[in-house]
């Protein structure tokens, strides 16, 4: 996924976020992101399940609710990101850094 396809996908996100009926849900399952810059983005309860999010930086993040079962989260970095009840079920977090992460009720 490039660039803007990315970019357009988070707008739309933004506009569901703010009245369903605006916009669509951020679905990124199995989505190729490595590396991608995602800081301070606002996904929450977005679906990342399955996605390729390696080396991806998530700093600051709004990641509440999100899904990121079985996504490759290795050497990302979540420093500072809110991911208050996200699922992290068999997610492969090897090397990320979570310094300053808010991980309560996560699963």
């Amino acid at each position: 996924m490039n660039a803007s396809e990315l970019a357009i996908i988070l707008a739309d996100h933004a506009r569901w976020l703010a009245d369903p009926e605006l916009g669509d849900r951020a679905v990124l399952r199995g989505a190729s992101l490595r590396g991608a810059d995602l800081r301070w983005a606002d996904l929450r309860g977005a679906d990342l399940k399955l996605a390729d999010l390696q080396g991806a930086s998530f700093e600051g993040a709004n990641l509440r609710g999100a899904s990121f079962e079985r996504a490759n989260l290795r050497g990302s970095s979540l420093r500072w990101a809110d991911l208050q009840g996200a699922s992290l079920e068999g997610a492969d977090l090897l090397w990320a850094d979570l310094r300053g992460a808010v991980l309560h009720d996560a699963l």
